[in-house]
């Protein structure tokens, strides 16, 4: 398989110091939302999909708070159609979207792929279409998925992988594409673990925000970990599978190349090939 790394959104919260450890705390700081295309026997699979044309059309669907906290930049050229496009494919080639989860940031390119299956696992389906809370409400925009997806719902059954439960690979040929539950930051917040040669990649999501955050000693900047802890709905499964992620990261690091959504840092090094 050939995986490309794609930033389908680029976000500016001012703060930087507090966001990324670098910089002022006025200046703004620069987010990504790390989305894969993957060229696979089944066709063109995204994992996540940024935000999309019908994000920066009406942005006023993302909410004043997403749009005025986080400041993204809504550039057309950075949606994931916009760079299949520029891959040579067609939004039609896109036959799969695998999401980590359904927040604003994750699932705003659906639409723009109608002819796609997606796969999410059942726990944030149905906290997406149930919409609760105020939280909920604030981060699951129904108009991303206004087109009537069809979806792929995964339960809590499966397979085990480097001590991981209830894995589901995607596609019943080959296991090269798994969905990894990292429940905690949303309900059904899920990983997405790729073949990578002899090893695997593991796009975790939201399950951390920066890079430090797996160090053996966590040096993760002040305000990105209060802002995890604000986006949290479950907050002590959040950490336990974080930790989990870590020992990974230190006993497994040169079999598992583990990355979030929104590091820049990471972006860069998986993009250049450079270890993480």
């Amino acid at each position: 398989m050939r995986v490309h790394h794609l930033n389908a959104a680029t976000m500016c919260p001012r703060g930087a110091a507090l966001i990324t450890g670098k910089g002022g705390l006025l200046e703004r700081a620069t987010m990504v939302c790390h989305v894969l295309a993957i060229e696979t026997a089944e066709g063109l699979v995204l994992v996540d999909t940024g935000l999309g044309t019908g994000d920066i059309a009406r942005p006023s669907r993302l909410g004043l708070t997403f749009t005025a906290v986080l400041a993204p930049r809504l550039d057309p050229a950075e949606t994931a159609l916009a760079q299949v496009k520029a891959l040579g494919f067609a939004a039609d080639d896109v036959r799969h979207i695998v999401l980590t989860h359904l927040d604003l940031d994750h699932a705003g390119g659906l639409g723009d792929f109608p002819k796609a299956r997606v796969h999410v696992h059942a726990r944030e389906h149905e906290a997406a279409m149930a919409r609760k809370d105020m939280m909920a409400k604030s981060r699951y925009i129904p108009g991303q998925w206004a087109h009537g997806p069809s979806w792929q719902l995964y339960d809590a059954t499966g397979e085990d992988w480097f001590g991981f439960a209830g894995v589901r690979a995607l596609f019943a040929d080959e296991g090269d594409v798994l969905l990894i539950p990292l429940h905690g930051h949303t309900r059904g917040h899920c990983g997405v673990a790729v073949r990578d040669g002899d090893g695997w990649m593991l796009h975790a999501g939201d399950a951390y925000f920066h890079t430090h955050s797996l160090d053996a000693e966590p040096t993760a900047p002040l305000g990105i970990r209060l802002f995890q802890q604000l986006t949290d709905t479950i907050g002590a499964e959040r950490r336990r599978n974080q930790e989990r992620l870590r020992q990974l990261r230190q006993s497994r690091g040169r079999e598992v190349r583990i990355f979030c959504a929104h590091d820049p840092d990471e972006f860069d090094a998986c993009c250049a090939g450079r270890p993480l």
